[in-house]
């Protein structure tokens, strides 16, 4: 075995995001996975820290993140309209990850494979709730990032990921969106 895992971590970066999407600068799943991990950090934090909250330990809700798109590096970002179409599709398209998830983790060490398992299955229950909404989070920022360099096209991606975090009634992610989301229209200057 050659321990593939890591080299194919670091192809994160050749796998674009919003791929049906004119996008006046481009994502890919390296980055992404970047800032869902600080923002599933920060929600963990914000619970925990501010409101008072139980739940998952922040540290391991950033580590999550950071595979939570890792069954990607083989099978690239099918794009949310067509993931989400019907549900026919969409259990498909997870059956599809777990596999890719399985081959990713069969690359390592078998010493190694337990601690990546939950990482890449995404199957930490505590835990799944504070990367979904950091990724949702993250989508809509990609999408205020678009508008504010004047491209429409993320118009109606801006409103359903608006819609789809207020449905999490999450409070860490509705103190997030109150005191901090506002920065991101800011430009360096303002900042």
């Amino acid at each position: 075995m050659a321990n593939e895992f890591y080299a194919l971590l670091g192809r994160m970066r050749y796998i674009t995001r919003w791929g049906l999407m004119r996008n006046t600068f481009s994502e890919n799943i390296a980055e992404h996975s970047f800032q869902v991990a600080v923002l599933s950090h920060a929600l963990a934090l914000i619970r925990r820290d501010i409101l008072h909250l139980e739940g998952p330990d922040p540290d391991r809700c950033a580590v999550a993140a950071l595979y939570h798109d890792a069954s990607e590096i083989l099978t690239g970002d099918l794009p949310t309209p067509i993931k989400y179409y019907n549900p026919d599709i969409r259990g498909a398209y997870k059956q599809v990850e777990q596999i890719a998830g399985e081959r990713l983790l069969n690359m390592l060490p078998p010493e190694l494979r337990e601690r990546y398992e939950h990482l890449v299955l995404e199957d930490e229950e505590a835990v799944l709730p504070y990367v979904k909404a950091a990724d949702k989070l993250s989508a809509h920022i990609k999408c205020l990032e678009e508008q504010k360099a004047g491209n429409t096209e993320f118009d109606s991606a801006a409103k359903q990921t608006w819609e789809a975090m207020k449905a999490m009634a999450r409070p860490e992610l509705d103190w997030f969106l109150e005191h901090c989301l506002g920065a991101f229209a800011l430009n360096l200057d303002q900042l």
